[in-house]
């Protein structure tokens, strides 16, 4: 990472993807910049992007990692050994039931998560 003297500090990577759009032709430019906002503007969902609504009672370990918010993979795994060893989740609050997922966690995502 570089240091800038404002103490932000910039990765790499942005600095790369900088130097190499900025060496494109200004058109090509404009078609890239057009492309990524039209993609944005619809909302196209990816795995590695959050979705509307995750499934705790069906969605892969990687789908409830990218769809809700404080959950990464070892949570996420967490969550489907709990309902292979107990059952389908009956409701959003028995998620607190699982080490790791507190009352934070489910109020950060209530709106998203789904059980059908």
């Amino acid at each position: 990472m570089m240091n800038r003297s404002d103490g932000e500090v910039r990765p790499h990577k942005k600095l790369l993807a900088a130097a190499v759009f900025s060496g494109l032709d200004r058109s090509v430019r404009s078609v890239l910049c057009g492309l990524v906002m039209a993609v944005s503007l619809l909302g196209v969902n990816t795995p590695l992007m959050a979705q509307d609504a995750v499934n705790i009672n069906t969605d892969s370990p990687e789908v409830l990692s990218a769809g809700l918010q404080g959950v990464g993979l070892a949570k996420a795994y967490r969550i489907v050994e709990y309902r292979q060893a107990f059952g389908p989740f009956e409701s959003v609050d028995e998620l607190a039931e699982v080490k790791g997922i507190g009352e934070t966690i489910i109020e950060q995502n209530r709106a998203q998560i789904t059980l059908d």
